[in-house]
């Protein structure tokens, strides 16, 4: 059973919400635990079910450790918040609202986004290269990893334009001397996706370190792997949702308690 979903839902929560919400809570949670963090200043948002184009963002400025259900706000494609009960007080990052609402926008297909700065992947963001076909959690990028030129700080809402031009049709994304962004049909497959994405940029940054020449496999090996990867798309779900269980573990059942926690 979902370690997230002991408590009942709320008044005024259905129960499709919470349970996204718990789901959420616990993805930001699994986030700090794997060292992906910046302090407060990345974001994870998911899609609400119905046709009200609803997700829900942090509240700016908690821990993703001690993130809970009631931390997550609620807004619209605009970034109004929507009205939900004990929600008063809570603020949204303008960056965080640009770079996920357009997201959101366009790809109805990716219900969570996960936007990180890590050392590593900035790291990799830096290089002109980008990311180089040196591991197998890499291999499953080859062919199918967009990149996004910085702009700066991401205020201005044109560049969420800009933003879903260069995402493509694809679920992954780095962006230039700023980060990762990957997106998933559901949050257990966006918690896989950043997991990838940020250990094949580790795995690269501390290859690179070492001063000798890299080996990289011969293009059509690198091919063959992606495809590999590509024909598990039909078995996707079901593998991505077996190691979302998993994950759930590492959060302990105190942390459990307080991801159903509402308000306190």
């Amino acid at each position: 059973m979902n370690v997230t979903m002991k408590a009942a839902p709320p008044a005024g929560i259905d129960a499709a919400e919470w349970k996204v919400r718990c789901d959420l809570a616990a993805l930001y949670r699994l986030v700090a635990h794997f060292r992906m963090t910046d302090f407060i200043y990345t974001h994870i948002s998911a899609r609400l079910p119905g046709p009200e184009h609803h997700f829900l963002i942090n509240d700016y400025g908690v821990m993703f450790h001690e993130m809970r259900a009631s931390d997550l706000v609620k807004i619209d494609l605009d970034g109004n918040r929507v009205d939900t009960p004990g929600q008063t007080g809570k603020r949204v990052n303008q960056a965080g609202f640009t770079i996920h609402s357009a997201i959101h926008m366009a790809r109805p297909d990716l219900m969570c986004v996960v936007h990180t700065h890590t050392a590593a992947g900035i790291a990799v963001a830096a290089q002109e290269h980008g990311l180089l076909p040196i591991s197998q959690h890499a291999l499953k990028f080859y062919g199918c990893l967009s990149y996004h030129g910085y702009e700066g700080i991401a205020l201005d809402l044109d560049e969420r334009e800009r933003i879903v031009a260069d995402l493509g049709q694809n679920k992954a994304m780095i962006l230039r001397n700023h980060g990762l962004l990957v997106g998933g049909s559901s949050i257990a497959e966006a918690f896989l996706e950043i997991y990838f994405l940020e250990r094949a940029c580790q795995a690269q940054v501390a290859a690179m370190s070492g001063g000798a020449k890299l080996v990289v496999p011969p293009h059509e090996v690198c091919e063959h792997t992606a495809g590999q990867y590509r024909m598990d798309a039909p078995n996707r779900v079901g593998h991505a949702e077996m190691a979302w269980q998993s994950a759930l573990r590492l959060v302990d059942e105190g942390a459990s308690r307080a991801i159903g926690e509402y308000w306190t």
